[in-house]
């Protein structure tokens, strides 16, 4: 499909409903998520993916899917995992997902281990597997909800080149649709948000034509927060690039403008859709010329329809839902700025390396007027002094262009600012975000996310957010480069007939040995027990400082 990187598109789609075991509650929504997220991902005009799906089948049937869909994969492939099921937890609380014949107490043999899944993945070639998870791990069953106890989905199922969306967090449930006793099953809140965005476009915030892994689960969070389901979708991602699941009618529109130049001679812009010239409608006579005449009424075509979230986002805004009429001018689109969060992180973690949830302040572009800056319905105009462009027309010593000092650079006037921004096209929005800090990293190491930093003005493309360490002093060990130090004193009763002492370790303690006939100044060496190497495998040493009596001059005090 053209528009996306090189490389297979495939999407497996594995929906359980129907449970032989009595003890798992039958489900009316995955056959009704299974169907509707295969129609837009199969859709070559959204998703573009070659779409799979297994319904209601056994254990060995899943598991045989899991192990083809993995195998013979190429570095370039973008894999796209969708389970919708119930999920549960054996004893020592590893998360298994539900078949049609799982038995909940035998999940090992009658399931599908997490385990299972992750081994799949590790071995798969492709760089970029997104995995969706519409089922939860919470409590005992209640009426329309999907799951078992909470388990740690984020250390079963994340890694490197995986994006990992859950439908909820560790307190709540994977409801099912607003009417668990109406005659027609529909799709679960959490998956019908997911193909509502897709399908109506609304999930692409910043309306570059294209909707990617975040701006799906953002859209999908706020689209949960704004119907008012008791539940809040999770993300664990750790990705190479920004992945692009689906185009959206913006691209559309602008390949079937290309298109059309090109029918007329014009050239065109590199990209897009292939797409079929609009067919004219009939009339009874024809035109005389191609160009109407002038003040003839040229009829325009109706806009299109508004998505569910865009309406349910005017109504919690207390918007009207006609759509704005185009401005003559738009504000122009700027990159965002970089931002710097400094974070604490323990010594344990900084040497093994964790994930971190990170609450982030940053800015998204505004709902209201979707990054134009003005009330709905009013127009902008070009900024007189600058002529539009944002460029004051000066160069500056590093040779950027000034921007104007009329417009700040946004190239427009804006008469009646938006209320919801104050005209700024933006507002501030604060989001949780979740970071990979790799083993190894000192104080002071800042880590790049880049495009997780705030939106631009006028929609313009985000900046990197960069999250510097700081790390916090251990109680007891003092770091120095990869290798951890520790001070220990010893009685001389201890030094000269040997006895056994407890160290800490990142791992905890551990008990060492100290040889008879100690002297003060040996060092002991605990091989492997330092902080990861950030660059390259392997561990520093902990090495372990001996001192015999107390320190007067360095020799024992008189009388010990």
């Amino acid at each position: 499909m053209s528009g996306f990187p090189a490389g297979r598109r495939d999407a497996l789609l594995i929906a359980t409903g129907t449970y032989e075991n009595p003890a798992l509650k039958p489900l009316r929504s995955p056959r009704q998520d299974c169907e509707g997220l295969a129609a837009v991902l199969g859709d070559p005009a959204i998703g573009g993916f070659a779409v799979q799906q297994l319904v209601d089948g056994a254990s060995y049937e899943v598991k045989r899917a899991l192990e083809q869909f993995f195998r013979n994969r190429g570095r370039d492939d973008l894999l796209l995992l969708h389970l919708s099921c119930h999920g549960i937890k054996d004893d020592e609380g590893h998360l298994s997902f539900a078949a049609r014949d799982t038995d909940k107490d035998l999940p090992a043999s009658t399931a599908v281990p997490a385990a299972f899944l992750h081994d799949q993945m590790a071995r798969c070639r492709a760089r970029t597997i997104v995995v969706l998870l519409d089922c939860c791990y919470s409590g005992a069953f209640l009426p329309g909800a999907k799951g078992d106890d909470y388990v740690q989905v984020r250390e079963e199922l994340a890694g490197h080149g995986r994006a990992v969306l859950t439908a909820t967090n560790r307190t709540e449930y994977a409801w099912e649709g607003d009417h668990l006793e109406a005659a027609a099953p529909q799709p679960s809140r959490f998956t019908g948000a997911l193909i509502e965005g897709l399908r109506s476009g609304d999930a692409d915030t910043d309306h570059d034509g294209r909707i990617t892994v975040t701006e799906l689960y953002e859209y999908v969070f706020e689209y949960l927060h704004h119907t008012g389901a008791r539940q809040r979708p999770q993300m664990w991602a750790d990705l190479e690039y920004r992945v692009t699941l689906a185009r959206t009618a913006t691209a559309r529109r602008t390949s079937t403008a290309e298109a059309a130049s090109a029918a007329v001679g014009a050239p065109a812009a590199g990209g897009g859709f292939a797409a079929r010239p609009p067919t004219p409608a009939p009339t009874s006579t024809p035109a005389p010329t191609s160009t109407p005449a002038p003040g003839t009424p040229v009829e325009e075509r109706p806009p299109q329809a508004q998505g569910l979230f865009g309406r349910l986002k005017d109504a919690f805004n207390g918007v009207e839902s006609e759509p704005p009429s185009a401005p003559p001018s738009s504000r122009r689109p700027r990159r965002g700025q970089d931002s710097l969060i400094r974070v604490e992180f323990p010594l344990i973690e900084t040497a093994l390396g964790t994930l971190k949830d990170v609450d982030v302040d940053t800015a998204k572009v505004c709902d209201r007027c979707q990054g134009v800056g003005a009330a709905a319905g009013t127009p902008v105009y070009p900024c007189e002094r600058c002529g539009g462009t944002g460029d004051f027309g000066e160069v500056s010593a590093i040779g950027e262009a000034a921007p104007c000092s009329a417009c700040n650079g946004d190239a427009v006037r804006i008469l009646s600012p938006c209320q919801g921004c104050s005209g700024a096209g933006r507002v501030r929005f604060r989001r949780a975000i979740t970071v990979k800090v790799p083993g190894g990293v000192d104080h002071g190491t800042r880590i790049q996310l880049a495009g997780e930093g705030e939106v631009g003005p006028g929609g313009g493309p985000p900046g990197d957010l960069y999250l510097e360490v700081v790390e916090l002093p251990h109680p007891e060990l003092v770091r120095r480069g990869d290798d951890l130090h520790l001070t220990r004193r010893l009685t001389r009763s201890q030094a000269r007939r040997g006895c056994t002492i407890p160290v800490p370790t990142l791992e905890g303690s551990k008990s060492v040995r100290v040889p008879a006939e100690t002297r003060s100044g040996l060092t002991l060496r605990l091989a492997g027990h330092g902080t990861m190497h950030l660059r390259g495998g392997g561990r520093g040493d902990l090495l372990v400082h001996l001192e015999i009596g107390d320190k007067s001059n360095g020799r024992p005090a008189a009388g010990r």
